[in-house]
């Protein structure tokens, strides 16, 4: 009896070091700038100024992959320009100029097809090209994967894996340079439990928390950056 009381013991004063040496505290600081803003905040548009922008891809360069290959394992950036777009486009407050060199050409040999009259349809070209006030593009200031682990003896074991995504949404003046900007910071959590009998294997990266988390970093960015537009005067309200 001595030694049955003796190893539950053990095994108690065990499961009570793993959890405190196992256990990864994650710190719930935001700066006020980029704490969580909706995209609704600057909606519901009703001005006649609607600013022609065009939205370039992620800016992470290869140093960057450097000191965080996660990035570039997690495919972090994929897809980021085009939800920012859909987020800018939901306010009513821009109008979209194409930046790929390869649809510009198409669209310069169909005016010059239309010509020469040796295509089906007439295209008639309205007006010279609208021009960019601002470049918009997307990078990366935070990145971090924790896991905090929590083992109990009657419930076996519960690893929480936090990805933690900070994204800054910059807008370039075309003719002065002058950059405005909006940060975000996005977290999404994936959870995996299991019992005492069963190894604790390390978490396979959840693909859809990189997703969560930069959706929630974007939207918080997209609405901060219109913030700093209004407040600059760019758009009345």
């Amino acid at each position: 009896m001595k030694n049955l009381f003796l190893i539950i013991t053990l095994l108690v004063s065990f499961f009570s070091f793993s959890q405190t040496i196992g256990s990864v505290k994650t710190e719930d600081y935001k700066a006020d700038f980029e704490k969580k803003q909706s995209i609704e905040v600057v909606s519901n548009y009703t001005g006649d100024i609607v600013i022609p922008i065009q939205v370039l891809k992620i800016g992470i360069n290869e140093e960057l992959y450097e000191m965080y290959p996660e990035l570039k394992d997690k495919r972090v950036g994929l897809g980021v320009a085009n939800i920012v777009l859909e987020f800018l486009e939901s306010t009513d407050r821009f109008k979209f100029t194409e930046d790929k060199a390869e649809i510009k050409n198409k669209m310069i040999a169909q005016d010059k097809a239309s010509d020469k009259g040796i295509s089906s349809n007439k295209i008639e070209v309205k007006g010279n090209v609208i021009l960019a006030n601002y470049f918009v593009y997307i990078e990366v200031y935070d990145f971090s994967v924790s896991e905090d682990e929590q083992i109990k003896m009657t419930d076996g074991s519960k690893t929480t894996q936090t990805t933690r995504l900070g994204l800054q949404v910059r807008f370039v003046d075309a003719q002065t340079g002058e950059i405005i900007t909006g940060s975000g910071l996005g977290e999404a959590s994936t959870i995996k439990t299991a019992s005492l009998l069963d190894g604790l294997d390390e978490i396979k990266f959840n693909q859809s928390t990189i997703g969560t988390s930069t959706k929630k970093a974007l939207e918080t960015a997209s609405s901060r950056v219109i913030t700093k537009l209004i407040k600059k005067g760019v758009f009345k309200s």
